[in-house]
């Protein structure tokens, strides 16, 4: 338990006895302490930390909450808690301000840890599959499959950080339309080549890069399937794609920092049965039933019936989708969690529904939808087409502006907000630059450090609480308490599945850093005592950068 989460608990528990102090001395009349909550005011005049029990007693105790808040207080006990001062503001709330030495013990706290400052157990026992970007396995990854990459990646590392056993997969929707609509893309362009007649099908798929795959395959085997049957041309052209195409979707995810444990194939869910085993456990449960032909999934909650299996006898995409699902909770994970595109808001609902008619807990299975990217260049939008093949890919963004300043940007926005992409910004070395912030931070901290070494201090040695005690400036207390708090951030981030908040966190991070270098000397200290116990803050808060990047995906770079 870190030192914040234990000083905050303590004072909750402090509050909890000064109610029930005043219940037993009938001052209060309650059944039970209220759930309060002891949060942080969003302005920092207002103190360090406000608790709202007053208001919540309000109707049961049957008096104004400052009257309860002034009862609470004369019961609080204050001492060995760290409490400097209370007062009652607003409607009820009760302030506290904390005594500043509490600081003096987030350092050793800090530098001992080290690289798992912030990381915690408390997600230990808990299986959890990520599954992210899975796209369709017919083009190239482009802008929205790159945010949903970063979001996925970085979610997974935090619910490791936090003691989770995680596992990031890939599903490849390696049949069905899309797939027969590849072939027929890939036929048309392979006939054009050899001197055919071929047409790319309405709902094809015309990017530069199918032809380039029809180049690659009219150069390995000359014109052989011109001969054969036209099914088995198109499995042939379709298998040669799907090789090919996951293979460069493996390099640029590996490229953009992406490494996952599982690719699974939709098709495998076909040739194994396990579709049709899993339409007949829905079937015993009497939630299938036929009608015109087809088989359906009856509607929960006076929901519409979904179709299944159509009525020439082939399974849905929904039907599949179902398989995997059923797959996934039957391989032990406790937890699912899916990042989908904004668009599949509407399959949620069912996908859960589904998944309670098959015995197993809707709520296991947790679904982020993503809002899309707009790229902007110049100060205008870039439209962007997949089908047309104009669009920027997720390669063509990290050679543009770099695997960090790609992550990051994608990394500032909740998944539920759309993100503007400004390539003028990521490409800039400024402060402007959010990720070069933060980084040119870090490298200033490494700087620092590098710079007592070369002048013989011992740098390593973390100082006593006395010497620590001197850390008095207000710029110097406020990057303590940042480091403070990354703990709690960090596991309400996971609790959350909010990878985003801990890119609002280092950037503040940053800013009270380069505040604190601009104002207070660290090398050039007033005194021995004072350069010890600031290099000792300049190591916390580079081990604390570096923790933060280093979920994030980013790099924390000691030059720039």
């Amino acid at each position: 338990m870190s030192l914040y989460t234990e000083l905050r608990n303590n004072i909750s528990a402090r509050f909890t006895e000064a109610l029930l102090a005043a219940r037993a001395a009938g001052e209060l009349d309650f059944a039970a302490p209220p759930l309060f909550a002891l949060e942080e005011p969003r302005e920092r005049a207002h103190g360090d930390l406000a608790v709202n029990a007053a208001m919540l007693l309000a109707k049961e105790a049957r008096k104004p909450p400052r009257e309860i808040a002034g009862i609470i207080l004369r019961r609080l006990r204050c001492e060995d808690a760290w409490i400097a001062e209370t007062a009652v503001a607003g409607p009820g709330f009760i302030n506290i301000r904390l005594d500043p030495a509490w600081l003096t013990g987030v350092l050793p706290e800090v530098l001992s840890a080290g690289p798992r400052y912030g990381a915690s157990e408390s997600g230990r026992g808990q299986k959890v599959q990520v599954e992210f970007v899975s796209a369709n396995p017919t083009g190239l990854l482009h802008m929205g499959n790159a945010r949903g990459a970063a979001l996925g990646d970085s979610l997974a590392a935090l619910l490791a950080f936090t003691g989770c056993e995680v596992e990031r997969e890939f599903y490849i929707n390696d049949t069905g339309n899309q797939i027969h609509n590849l072939a027929l893309s890939l036929e048309a362009r392979y006939f054009q080549l050899l001197g055919r007649e071929g047409e790319i099908p309405e709902n094809g798929y015309h990017g530069e890069d199918i032809a380039e795959t029809a180049r690659s395959i009219a150069a390995r085997d000359g014109d052989l399937y011109l001969a054969w049957d036209a099914e088995a041309r198109r499995e042939a052209l379709a298998a040669y794609a799907l090789e090919e195409k996951v293979a460069g979707m493996r390099r640029a995810l590996e490229d953009f920092g992406v490494r996952y444990d599982v690719w699974f194939s939709e098709k495998s869910l076909h040739e194994s049965g396990y579709v049709r085993d899993t339409l007949r456990v829905l079937a015993e449960g009497g939630h299938i039933c036929e009608r015109d032909g087809a088989v359906w999934l009856k509607g929960a909650d006076g929901e519409k019936d979904e179709v299944m299996v159509r009525s020439d006898g082939t399974p849905t995409y929904f039907a599949a989708d179902i398989a995997y699902h059923r797959d996934k909770f039957a391989r032990g994970f406790d937890r699912v969690i899916n990042i989908w595109g904004a668009d599949h808001h509407g399959h949620v609902a069912r996908m859960q529904a589904a998944l309670g008619a098959l015995g197993l807990e809707p709520t296991a299975l947790r679904v982020i939808l993503m809002q899309f990217v707009r790229l902007i260049e110049g100060g205008e939008t870039v439209k962007m087409s997949k089908r047309s093949g104009r669009y920027i890919t997720l390669e063509d963004l990290v050679a543009e502006v770099g695997r960090d300043a790609a992550r990051f940007f994608f990394l500032m926005r909740a998944p539920d907000s759309t993100v503007d992409f400004d390539l003028d910004l990521a490409r800039s070395e400024s402060a402007e630059n959010p990720v070069y912030y933060v980084q040119y931070a870090h490298a200033r901290l490494c700087g620092i450090i590098r710079h007592a070494q070369e002048m013989g201090l011992d740098v390593e040695q973390t100082p006593p609480p006395p010497v620590l005690a001197l850390l008095s400036d207000p710029r110097e207390r406020a990057l303590l308490r940042q480091l403070a708090v990354l703990p709690e951030e960090i596991a309400l981030a996971a609790r959350l599945a909010e990878p985003h908040r801990l890119t609002g966190f280092v950037m503040e991070l940053a800013g009270l850093y380069h505040s604190f270098y601009n104002h207070c000397r660290v090398l050039q200290a007033e005194t021995d005592d004072l350069r010890a116990a600031r290099l000792a803050l300049v190591r916390g808060v580079r081990q604390a950068a570096a923790n933060v990047l280093g979920i994030l995906g980013v790099t924390a770079p000691e030059r720039m």
